[in-house]
């Protein structure tokens, strides 16, 4: 039995967005109990050289949007990084959440074969199989940046778990 490349892709990017989504709610319930700016949550970073919390969002937002282009035969959309509040962010993911959505079946499925060429800022882009694009490159990226913000707040305090990680 196969699974489709669809609900290998769009089911999972739209759950992990809807959990982040809840994950920055109770960062921003967090702040306002402590009594402190929740804006304060977007410069963090696990260590000196790693992105801030606000790059983790886009770039997971990035993966998402760019993996269902990429597998639909469509042109990325180029969005602006510009997100400057928790509300910002959490816009975003609701946009890509949309994004995502409104993909069909037709459109994805049968992409397993596809070339798919990711560029890079330095050298010649990656080449893929629409499959192994997927599985291997696009999820990874998108769990790293999402990982990397769960873990973020986390180190910040926040009150969420691995039920919350996961989804309920």
């Amino acid at each position: 039995m196969t699974i489709s490349m669809y609900s290998a892709s769009v089911p999972v990017f739209t759950r992990l967005l809807g959990n982040a989504l809840v994950w920055l709610d109770k960062a921003e319930a967090h702040a306002k109990a402590r009594n402190f700016d929740p804006n304060n949550y977007l410069g963090l970073r696990l260590a000196p050289d790693m992105l801030p919390l606000t790059r983790q969002v886009q770039i997971a937002s990035d993966a998402a949007k760019g993996a269902m282009a990429r597998l639909a035969g469509q042109e990325v959309p180029k969005w602006e990084d510009q997100e400057a509040s928790l509300e910002d962010l959490r816009a975003r993911i609701r946009k890509t959440m949309d994004y995502v959505a409104s993909f069909t079946p037709a459109q994805i499925d049968g992409s397993e074969k596809k070339a798919i060429s990711v560029p890079r800022r330095v050298g010649d882009p990656l080449q893929f199989e629409g499959e192994a694009f997927l599985k291997h490159y696009a999820m990874a990226n998108f769990y790293f940046h999402l990982t990397t913000l769960y873990a973020l707040l986390r180190q910040a305090g926040v009150d969420i778990g691995k039920g919350d990680f996961l989804g309920r």
